[in-house]
């Protein structure tokens, strides 16, 4: 770690904030983040953020040990006072030398309503890493390349492109998944469309690339001259396209023990299968199954991507609650509609009790920053 890192620490609390569109393997990120700090003797704070309440990413960080703080019902930008407030908390039980912010991934601007607004009202608590922005590659092949049949509309992809152009580097993320070829054409297409930009290529999950993304988060925080233009209602109809879904499903046992990670990779399957039908393109689905404290996790990123189960319990059990996240292209009730028949038909072909609880489905609000701080503008709006 750098001299400079580690010299304000002793001062100010580093704050970081890894961005990136849905499924980018933000959480994934952040854990490895904090573990490497940890092993070097840092104390580090975790803040998740999210439309909804009854986050998979913070169950999931939490189960590795990690302190996490959770600003949940919007996004960071109209939830400022919540972050800082979040922070503060961590920051009174056990002081950390760093911080780890994770936005809600269909969030953009967060230079002008988030990092400006800290550095400008809170800079004698904080110092502000370089603000990394991670790329998913099924959404960035496409998106970058002009491909038709996105599955996302422009308004869409106006903020995946938006969340690069305010990036000080961005992160090509999952490389373990690319061939060299596929590699190398998305490298050029990020560095074609953003040629002003550091851009990276790493694993978080394997761990390729990641020393290079340390050196870069241990830089002080890069002088803006200016911040990207925001049309809001674009950005707002953009978000408004996805469907989002947050529930928990328990299942119970009539008889012997289920295999808990079969079930959830299965419950997963059906739901891709579901959205295939009606052509709605999955910007992110997570769910984590919890059975007595045994933890399992899959995903499913895109159309294009295979189910992965993330983290396996090697459980079986009588009963497990498995808590739902879902961003979607479609209809907040249809999705409803399809989880809810996904999980019927789950538990009657293995003879399961279910119940479904904390259903909620709807489309984000316009965003409504509590600060705006742009960069080059003219005045900020405040």
């Amino acid at each position: 770690m750098s001299d400079a890192f580690s010299s304000d620490c002793s001062k100010r609390v580093r704050f970081l904030m890894i961005g990136g569109f849905l499924g980018a393997g933000k959480t994934t990120t952040i854990a490895r983040l904090a573990r490497h700090y940890l092993d070097e003797g840092l104390k580090v704070g975790l803040v998740t953020n999210d439309q909804a309440y009854g986050l998979v990413d913070t169950q999931s960080l939490r189960a590795q040990g990690f302190q996490v703080g959770e600003v949940t019902g919007a996004c960071f930008c109209c939830k400022f006072n919540d972050l800082v407030a979040t922070a503060a908390r961590l920051s009174a039980e056990e002081r950390p030398d760093v911080i780890i912010a994770e936005p809600v991934g269909s969030c953009t601007d967060l230079v002008a309503t988030v990092i400006e607004p800290l550095r400008q009202l809170y800079g004698d608590r904080y110092e502000i890493a370089p603000l990394a922005v991670l790329l998913k590659p099924d959404h960035g092949r496409k998106i970058l390349a002009d491909e038709q049949g996105l599955g996302f509309s422009p308004k869409a992809a106006y903020i995946f492109l938006k969340q690069l152009e305010e990036a000080d580097v961005v992160v090509i993320n999952k490389l373990d998944q690319l061939d060299p070829a596929a590699r190398e054409r998305l490298l050029r297409l990020t560095r074609e469309r953003f040629p002003d930009k550091r851009v990276l290529a790493m694993s978080a999950r394997h761990g390729e690339g990641f020393s290079t993304l340390l050196e870069v988060l241990s830089l002080p925080e890069p002088v803006r001259l200016r911040t990207p233009e925001v049309d809001y209602d674009i950005y707002a109809e953009g978000e408004a396209e996805l469907g989002w879904l947050n529930a928990t499903l328990r299942l119970t046992a009539t008889g012997d023990a289920f295999e808990v990670d079969r079930l959830l990779v299965e419950l997963v399957r059906r739901l891709e299968t579901s959205f295939a039908s009606v052509s709605a393109e999955p910007a992110h689905l997570k769910v984590l199954a919890d059975a007595a404290g045994a933890t399992a996790i899959a995903n499913l990123v895109s159309a294009d991507a295979e189910v992965e189960l993330s983290l396996a319990s090697g459980a079986a059990a009588h009963s497990a609650e498995f808590t739902v996240n879902a961003r979607v292209a479609i209809d907040p009730e249809a999705l409803a509609a399809q989880f809810s028949q996904a999980a019927s038909e789950l538990a009657e072909r293995h003879a399961l009790n279910y119940e479904i609880a904390d259903l909620r489905s709807f489309r984000p609000g316009r965003p409504m920053p509590t600060h705006r701080l742009p960069l080059g503008h003219g005045e900020p709006l405040v």
